[in-house]
């Protein structure tokens, strides 16, 4: 097997060469370099490790087996306001360096299973900037086409990686830094729930809102880094411990009925671009020819959110975390970075209240819209300007292209920017995909659902996975609509998905000894009939309480419905049927209480 090509470093390619025994880190990094002094000019990186400090990365390996370690060998991009030891950091002020002595902990975490990085990359100054012009390293220059910006202001490192430098990168994002520079170089950029990695050893942006961010070609390496970046870390105070539905392994193509929700078209903004304007418009219309449900949501209390990020007082966050430079060597700072930055020293702690209050109200708004959708799909942003016309008007500019970005970590949501087929004058455009925090792989798993329909050239899909959030349960008895115990499934949320009938195998009971009656469904292949039943859908967060308080002999065991789909179910325990009365008959709960 020869090298992979180098915007071609999908994880799993060089997994399978690597334990083939058939390349070495050593090669895929020697032609790494070359590719990187073929692309000086897009000033990717502000300092990229040398053969001889790479030596003790690759020593390292040697004592590790590639096959006990996911990212054995695997190149990846730092952007430069994350720690990596004995290297220094800048946030892309050179006044403001310092070495540190430990990696970040998400750093180490992915150093730990295997990856190598190549660099610190270049950014935004200070992560203040959607566009990739403003560090004194100069402009990084879009992958496609260097008279764009690349999107910032993790500019480097999702150029790392579409240039064939990086399997993967890592970024920030606090407004947006982590999906626009993906959907300007046709990657995928995942915005996680804030927390979930650590931001121990990065420097801050706006402490309470920030996050790393990956970049990878795949939703699958996505993942993958992902799961090997998270851990709680009680040196982070914002560090939040995942829930078991949003781990690693429930990663796949989502399966079953999908209801997206899209922005209005008297809300939509393309500032013009007509090309990403059609390129939006044809993906919508690919999702509705599939089947995809589409639901129209009222975006401006998701606008209005996102206003408080630059214009409320948690501007006041980008003032703490610059004030050491910002006061003694304010001149050391890009100008425009330092105009925005300097709004943050005058909000009062009123304004902050104020600006609270507002946002809570807007979170109910927001959240009862997304109660109802499985996500909210929006452009990633409206639209690609070229390096000249961002420079002309900087802070218009660039606000224009958080449109669609700034609410996300305001209103606590998880993000997924996802590549699309490009325009048709050839440009990279792509769409973002967000909802609840906790919902990063539902995210990724409905990317993995969507992407064959907006991406022409995809890859193979990984295995079907369901929703985690929920539960389906079938019921036969007292907790049918309208009975006596429905409220333990109501009062909990949950929602009635399907009226319908088991298969033909199973009995029905009445059972003794309880003044509602209880019903017992015991499976009989031989002489068995259909049951009628209601199948509800339960938040997976109530499932436990609700099976806790079913008394014996019922039970949650699997039912087969008539069409062949098995669903957790009331069963019955076989010594529960003595002295029952046979009920089967009669078809169902409702029949029998009509006969009574």
């Amino acid at each position: 097997m020869t090298l992979p090509q180098t915007n071609d470093l999908e994880i799993s390619t060089l997994r399978k060469a690597y334990l083939a025994g058939e390349i070495t880190p050593e090669t895929v990094f020697k032609k790494i370099a070359e590719t990187a002094s073929q692309y000086e000019e897009h000033n990717v990186w502000i300092y990229r490790l040398s053969e001889e400090e790479l030596q003790s990365y690759f020593s390292r390996l040697a004592d590790m087996n590639p096959a006990g370690y996911p990212l054995w060998g695997i190149p990846f991009a730092i952007k430069d306001n994350i720690d990596l030891a004995g290297v220094p950091t800048t946030a892309g002020c050179k006044e403001f360096a310092y070495t540190p002595t430990q990696s970040a902990t998400l750093v180490q975490n992915l150093i730990d299973a295997g990856a190598v990085p190549v660099g610190k990359t270049n950014l935004d100054q200070f992560a203040t900037g959607l566009n990739g012009t403003r560090s004194p390293w100069g402009a990084c220059l879009n992958s496609h086409d260097s008279k764009y910006v690349s999107g910032g202001s993790s500019s480097g490192s999702a150029v790392a990686v579409a240039l064939g430098m990086a399997s993967f990168s890592l970024g920030t994002d606090t407004a947006g830094s982590g999906r626009v520079p993906a959907a300007f170089n046709h990657l995928v950029g995942l915005k996680p729930t804030c927390g979930l990695l650590s931001a121990k050893g990065v420097v801050p942006a706006c402490k309470s809102l920030d996050t790393v961010s990956i970049f990878t070609k795949t939703g699958a390496d996505a993942n993958l880094v992902f799961g090997c970046a998270e851990s709680y870390d009680q040196a982070d105070p914002y560090s939040r411990e995942n829930v078991y539905g949003n781990s690693q392994r429930h990663f796949g193509q989502r399966q079953g009925a999908l209801t997206i929700g899209v922005i209005p078209q008297h809300q939509l903004k393309f500032f013009d671009d007509d090309g990403y304007k059609k390129a939006y418009e044809s993906c919508v219309a690919r999702l509705a020819d599939s089947g995809v449900t589409l639901v129209e949501i009222d975006y401006d209390p998701f606008n209005e959110a996102a206003l408080l990020l630059y214009e409320g007082p948690w501007v006041s966050e980008r003032y703490i975390a610059t004030r050491s430079i910002l006061e003694s060597q304010p001149d050391a700072m890009y100008p425009v970075v330092r105009d925005i930055i300097i709004q943050g020293k005058t909000p009062s702690a009123t304004e902050l209240f104020e600006a609270q209050y507002r946002l809570s109200a807007l979170k109910q708004k927001c959240a009862q819209q997304l109660a109802s959708i499985d996500c909210l799909l929006t452009p990633t942003a409206g639209r690609l300007f070229t390096v000249e016309e961002m420079l002309d008007k900087p802070i218009e500019r660039n606000s224009q292209l958080g449109y669609y970005t700034n609410f996300m970590n305001l209103l606590d949501m998880a993000a997924l920017a996802v590549p699309t087929d490009k325009t048709d004058s050839g440009l990279p455009f792509g769409v973002t995909l967000a909802s609840f925090a906790f919902t990063d792989r539902a995210l990724l798993s409905i990317a993995e659902r969507i992407k064959p329909i907006l991406q022409t050239d995809q890859l193979p899909v990984p295995d079907s996975v369901g929703k985690t959030d929920t539960i389906d349960v079938l019921v036969c008895g007292a907790h049918l609509s309208g009975m006596p115990l429905n409220w333990q499934l109501t009062e909990r949320g949950a929602t009635l998905s399907e009226t319908t009938k088991t298969s033909a195998n199973y009995r029905f009971y009445a059972l003794t000894g309880s003044a509602l009656g209880k019903p017992g469904l015991v499976a009989d292949h031989e002489n068995g009939v259909q049951i009628e039943v209601e199948v509800w859908t339960i938040p997976a967060t109530e499932f436990g309480s609700f099976v806790a308080d079913i008394p014996a002999p019922l039970g949650i065991g699997k039912v087969q419905l008539e069409d062949g789909r098995m669903v957790s179910g009331f069963i019955c325990e076989p010594y529960g049927l003595e002295g029952a009365k046979d009920i089967s008959d009669l078809g169902g709960w409702r029949a029998y209480q009509s006969s009574l």
